[in-house]
C-alpha cells in the first residue's frame, strides 16, 4: 500500500488563450477544471499504474467533495481532515503561441495545531497499513516549515518509508530526518546546495553529498536535459525523450509516483529510474493538468534510453 499525503490541495483551473497579451485584453480559447493538489496527482497517477493507494488531505468544507469525488473516480481512497473555508484554486494559463505555462497559485486556507495534530493522528494510523507514505506540494498558511520532518521523524521505527518531494525550507528540515528517496528538480537542488549546478558532474556530485547525508535514493529532474537517479553505488542518466510536449505541469508528480512503484516492487535501480522517466514522460504528453494514460506509459517504457555516469 502506498499513502500519499496532500496538505494543500486544490483546483487546477487550466486556460488557454491563442496568444497571451500583458496588461491587454485576452479571450479565453478553452478552460478546464481538474481536482488536484502534488499529492492527488501522485496518488491518482499511482492508481493508474494499477497499484492500491490512499491519499490524506485537508478537505475544505468549501469544496473538498470535489477532491474526494477526484480520488475515488480513479478507485483512490480518500481520508481527510476537514477544515471551514474554501478549496483554493492554482490557475494555469497557457499562451498557446508559445506554448508556455503561466501558474498564478492561491496559499489556501489556514490550519490550526488543533487541525495538524488531528492530521498527524491520521497519518499515523495510516501509515501502520502502508509500505511507503509520500509527502508533497506546498503546506497551507499556519503550518510549520518543518512539517514534513516531524511526519517522517515519527514514522522512524516502522516499516513505512517516506518519499519526500518537496522545495525550500520544506526540503532543507525534512533531509534532516532521512527520507527514503526525494525528488528535486535542478533548481531546487542548486537552491539546497547554494551554488550552480552547470553540468551533469556537478549534479551527479550533488546528488552524491545528498547520499552521504543519510538520503537512500535521489533522483534528479533537469527538464529538457533529461533526469538522473542515484542510490550511491549505481549514478544513472536519462536524456528526455523526444515527444510532443503538451504541458510540464505535473509532470514530478507522475515521475514520482513512477519511482515509488517501482521502489515498492523491490526492482533494480534502472527499473526504478525507467518507470519514473516513463511516467513523467507520459505526463508532458497531455494537455494541462490531465494526468497520464496506462498505454501510453506502457508503450514509453521500451524507448527509454540510460547509461551509468
Amino acid at each position: 500500500m502506498i499513502t500519499t499525503v496532500c496538505l494543500n490541495p486544490a483546483i487546477d483551473r487550466s486556460i488557454s488563450i491563442a496568444e497571451f497579451t500583458y496588461g491587454g485584453m485576452n479571450r479565453v480559447k478553452s478552460v478546464r477544471n481538474d481536482a488536484g493538489g502534488k499529492g492527488v496527482n501522485v496518488a491518482v497517477t499511482l492508481a493508474r499504474l494499477g497499484l492500491e493507494t490512499q491519499c490524506i488531505s485537508f478537505l475544505h468544507k468549501n469544496g473538498g467533495k470535489e477532491i474526494e469525488n477526484r480520488l475515488l473516480t480513479d478507485g483512490v481512497k480518500s481520508a481527510g481532515v476537514w477544515l471551514d473555508g474554501t478549496l483554493r484554486t492554482n490557475i494555469k494559463l497557457l499562451d498557446m503561441s508559445k506554448n508556455v505555462v503561466t501558474e498564478i497559485n492561491e496559499s489556501g486556507a489556514a490550519v490550526s495545531e488543533s487541525d495538524l495534530q488531528k492530521m498527524n493522528d491520521m497519518i499515523a494510523r495510516y501509515a501502520q497499513e502502508s509500505d511507503f507514505l509520500v509527502l508533497s506540494g506546498s503546506l497551507p498558511p499556519g503550518c510549520p516549515a518543518d512539517y514534513y520532518r516531524t511526519i517522517i521523524e515519527s514514522l522512524e521505527g516502522t516499516s513505512c518509508r517516506c518519499v519526500l518531494d518537496a522545495d525550500g525550507a520544506k526540503l532543507t528540515e525534512g533531509l534532516k530526518a532521512k527520507p527514503y528517496l526525494i525528488k528535486p528538480n535542478q533548481y531546487e537542488l542548486e537552491l539546497l546546495v547554494g551554488r550552480p549546478l552547470s553540468s551533469l558532474d556537478d549534479i551527479k556530485g550533488a546528488a552524491l553529498d545528498l547520499i552521504d547525508r543519510g538520503i537512500s535514493i535521489v533522483a534528479v529532474s533537469m527538464g529538457g536535459d533529461g533526469a538522473m537517479i542515484t542510490d550511491g553505488t549505481q549514478c544513472i542518466y536519462a536524456p528526455r525523450l523526444n515527444v510532443e510536449v503538451r504541458s510540464t505541469v505535473g509532470a514530478g508528480d507522475a515521475m514520482i509516483a513512477g519511482l515509488t512503484a517501482g521502489c515498492l516492487a523491490e526492482l533494480p535501480l534502472e527499473e526504478i529510474f525507467v518507470k519514473g522517466v516513463a511516467c513523467a514522460t507520459a505526463s508532458v504528453m497531455t494537455e494541462g493538468t490531465q494526468l497520464i494514460e496506462k498505454a501510453a506509459y506502457k508503450s514509453l517504457i521500451p524507448e527509454v534510453e540510460f547509461k551509468l555516469i
